[in-house]
């Protein structure tokens, strides 16, 4: 249970200001939530269950020290990641505009490419490494549908981004107090 909780707190931070967040506003302002929603779940639902395998795979072949201190390394490069931000290219942005195909291929395809190799995909790669993979794949998944949810109410109530500096300078600390905890636990082990 404890992975479920913790996979569903970092993800969930993770994709605040995420460029997958800003795609689930900008398919809220074309399409009906159901679609949008269904589509970000069936994507994520598949791109975790890859991240929790290999997480898995690399958990069991590393002692806990070298993966609690690849872990911490790993939170505070995301950590700068998220400082850095992620935007939406003009291109992106008119795609998930102008699709007019089926609402739900279109978000399941568009969000499942686009979390190949994502931040959340990482960190989600992390967090199996750490706990368990049934844990980890539950609370991953619920914690980035909950926060595409949040994005798609706001871009269907609001039509704007959230506040981006408070996002980006929130969701950097969290990933920071998360890097250096993990890096002085084995201090302490």
């Amino acid at each position: 249970m404890e992975a479920f909780w913790i996979s569903l707190a970092v993800i969930f931070v993770a994709e605040l200001g995420d460029k997958s967040q800003l795609m689930a506003m900008t398919f809220a302002t074309r399409f009906k939530p159901w679609p949008v929603l269904a589509g970000i779940t069936i994507a994520t639902t598949a791109v975790h269950l890859v991240s929790v395998a290999v997480g898995g795979l690399i958990g069991d072949a590393l002692p806990t020290t070298a993966i609690s201190i690849a872990a911490g390394i790993a939170f505070l490069a995301f950590a700068l990641w998220t400082l850095r931000g992620d935007e939406l290219t003009e291109e992106e942005a008119d795609k998930a505009r102008r699709t007019t195909r089926n609402a739900l291929v279109a978000v399941t395809v568009a969000f499942f490419l686009s979390e190949l190799g994502d931040k959340t995909m990482l960190a989600t790669i992390t967090l199996a490494t750490q706990h368990g993979w049934l844990g980890t794949w539950l609370g991953s998944t619920v914690g980035m549908v909950a926060a595409d949810a949040l994005a798609i109410v706001v871009g269907r109530m609001l039509g704007k981004h959230l506040p981006e500096k408070v996002i980006k300078y929130g969701a950097a600390a969290a990933f920071a107090l998360f890097g250096v905890i993990l890096l002085v636990q084995p201090l302490f082990a």
